[in-house]
């Protein structure tokens, strides 16, 4: 069983990868793999790479060190160069680090001179030195590394024995569906940090899967919601199959969200709102169907006076600004019948948030009356978790983060059912 595991410290990092907590019974578990980021010899990776140098030291042979480094090619000289892997292999030998493993990437074929080379000058056996090539797709990488035998290398140096070889049935059937989708969708992605897209990885990483699941390629349309406002919206937003509205923070690029929820409501676009998406579905429909026309979330107008996006009253006397903010998973009782509760075929989900402004039970009756609904809730205190409006051919509003779920082999339902319905109205 493999345990992802991130903590802060370097020995209470140490003590606690030694007993995590794995199906309720506190001790070691069979695997546990940690990320180091960064660069070797950046100051703030220096705790660390310490963590992993004592880590070495107290457990031995049971820990192992994979390097990934950097092999480039000149285009004028006509080669690969390894001076940069050797130079930071010396980097963490200079932090007391040896690694047994590295994966070199790089634009081009690692010859059987250049790994004896590599392996000479760094101090690893031939085999440990792993071609990384480049991808057309990352998820092409577990069976590039799988045909350079890296697990076989990794199993030989900790010891533990070859019982098969993995089939990887389910990855292969991924890929194969990825490279050769049936048909395609267009998605608004709506966001006020579109041009840094890595701020949108686990959204655009979850629309692939889902993609896959409908067997189709999800085509994103990145969108910034700054430039966005009644005057375009339906120029953008007109040949759309699908509109998704972005987390995020801040009054920046709430006005051009709004404007796009009311196109997606108005047009009978599906729609899917996370976290400020959904308060921002929340504000358009109190604006310009309870004609609230001051209605807004507490994090841009304090003073609003209809706030129907609000802070938890327990919350407003922490003054911590971070102890505001609900994290981590929380469950969330499902409405039967609805877009949600169909997508997950289940009455209780738990989901993982990141937030501190809720929808304001106040105003609940009022929405229900005129036809956006509440169909998630948290069982313990009663806010409402989902949205949706069941008139709409697909409306669904979430305070959660179901991005932060979805994987290749599970694929999240919310957004698998949002593809769904982005290709029944699908424009020619």
């Amino acid at each position: 069983q493999v345990v992802p595991h991130v903590t802060n410290g370097i020995q209470d990092w140490i003590e606690r990868v030694a007993y995590i907590p794995v199906d309720g019974k506190v001790g070691p578990p069979d695997v546990c793999l940690i990320e180091v980021g960064g660069t070797v010899g950046d100051i703030e990776s220096l705790p660390y790479i310490e963590a992993v140098r004592q880590m070495m030291w107290e457990y031995e042979r049971d820990c192992l060190v994979i390097h990934l480094t950097l092999i480039p090619y000149l285009s004028a000289a006509g080669e690969l160069k390894t001076k940069p892997t050797q130079h930071s292999v010396k980097a963490l030998l200079e932090l007391g680090v040896q690694p047994d493993i590295l994966c070199c990437r790089s634009e081009h074929e690692l010859e059987l001179n250049l790994r004896r080379k590599i392996a000479k000058f760094c101090n690893v056996s031939m085999n440990a030195v792993i071609e990384a090539r480049d991808a057309s797709s990352i998820y092409d990488v577990p069976m590039l590394m799988q045909a350079e035998e890296l697990d076989s290398v990794v199993l030989d140096k900790l010891g533990l024995s070859k019982k098969s070889t993995p089939e990887l049935k389910k990855w292969k059937s991924f890929l194969d569906r990825l490279k050769n989708p049936k048909t395609d969708v267009k998605i608004a992605l709506i966001g006020k940090y579109v041009e840094l897209k890595d701020s949108y990885k686990s959204i655009s990483e979850a629309f692939i899967h889902a993609g896959v699941s409908n067997e189709a390629k999800v085509n994103l349309h990145w969108i910034h919601s700054d430039n966005l406002d009644k005057s375009n919206v339906e120029k953008e937003l007109s040949k759309m199959d699908g509109i998704l509205v972005a987390p995020g923070f801040g009054s920046r690029g709430v006005a051009g969200k709004i404007d796009a929820v009311q196109f997606a409501r108005e047009n009978n676009i599906p729609f899917l709102g996370i976290c400020l998406g959904m308060q921002c579905a929340v504000i358009e429909f109190a604006r310009n169907v309870l004609h609230l026309e001051d209605a807004n979330t507490t994090e841009i107008a304090n003073k609003t006076k209809a706030p129907v996006i609000d802070m938890m009253e327990e919350q407003k006397n922490i003054s911590d600004y971070g102890g505001t903010m609900r994290l981590g998973a929380y469950s969330c009782q499902l409405k039967p019948n609805s877009n949600i509760g169909k997508a997950f075929h289940s009455d209780v989900i738990s989901e993982r948030h990141r937030h501190r402004y809720e929808f304001n039970n106040k105003y609940l009756n009022d929405f229900e009356a005129a036809g956006m609904i509440s169909t998630g809730t948290n069982p313990d205190t009663g806010l409402v978790e989902v949205v949706e409006i069941p008139s709409h051919p697909w409306f669904v509003g979430v305070q959660f983060h179901p991005e932060y779920k979805s994987t290749v082999d599970k694929p999240h339902p919310l957004f698998v059912a949002f593809v769904g319905a982005a290709l029944k109205n699908k424009k020619n």
